[in-house]
């Protein structure tokens, strides 16, 4: 057992066979190979399976769901779970606990280091600052996890934008919106489809073009105001839109 007082001699390069990874933005990645049956049955998920991928973060939520979107199309798994818990390490938003399910535990292992890389390359379109932060991503074919987050027609082009504090997301989504011939699938609020957090969220679907155009009007917008509350905000990682 672990000694308590001697925390320090715990090496950070974890051995347990249920740990997959981490990266940016306070991600882990672990796996379950055979969920214990008393417990799966008060997880209550859509499908009981036996093996469990689970990726969890304390910042940011957009990017790692078009993360596991790219791990779901190249594997045999599911996405099972979906939750946005109010957290973003005490600033305005959410961070993420999504699980991803399949019948063959080498999958959802794969389907988890996936879900790790692509969200050290998403990570970089969210501008955090010390006033609030901005999260924007982009797919030109959304797969099963955006649409279980965000209702993303399967196979179409999706846009994301979403502002902290909240008015700045909606001022940047309706000027965002104006810009381009997009169609609103998803609109959410401190009070509508968030865990009470301070932000506007709009998702989009449309023409590739057009969506891809919405994003980056957001951005350009979300980025003035954020900044014009007095400090510059940081990424992650390099921005990739």
């Amino acid at each position: 057992m672990i000694n308590v007082n001697e925390l320090t001699k715990i090496p950070m390069d974890c051995t347990l066979s249920e740990f997959v990874g981490t990266t940016v933005l306070d991600t882990i990645g672990l796996v379950i190979p055979g969920v214990e049956p008393s417990l799966l049955a008060q997880m209550h998920l859509n499908k009981p399976y036996k093996s469990l991928g689970i990726l969890s973060s304390r910042t940011g939520a957009a990017g790692q769901i078009n993360a596991v979107d790219e791990a779901v199309k190249s594997t045999n798994t599911e996405v099972i779970s979906i939750q946005l818990p109010r957290d973003t390490k005490g600033w305005g938003g959410h961070g993420n606990f999504i699980i991803i399910g399949g019948e063959n535990v080498s999958d959802v292992r794969r389907a988890v280091e996936i879900s790790l890389e692509f969200t050290t390359k998403y990570a970089g379109e969210l501008y955090i600052s010390e006033a609030g932060h901005l999260e924007f991503t982009y797919s030109a074919s959304a797969d099963q996890a955006l649409s279980f987050a965000f209702g993303a027609p399967l196979g179409k082009p999706f846009g994301f934008f979403c502002g902290s504090p909240a008015a700045i997301g909606l001022v940047m989504a309706d000027l965002a919106i104006k810009s381009s011939p997009v169609e609103i699938i998803r609109y959410m609020t401190p009070d509508i489809g968030t865990s009470h957090s301070n932000e506007v969220i709009v998702a989009v679907t449309g023409e590739a073009s057009a969506v891809k155009n919405a994003v980056l009007t957001a951005r350009d917008i979300g980025l003035q105001l954020l900044v014009s509350m007095g400090s510059y905000p940081e990424t992650p990682t390099q921005p990739y839109l």
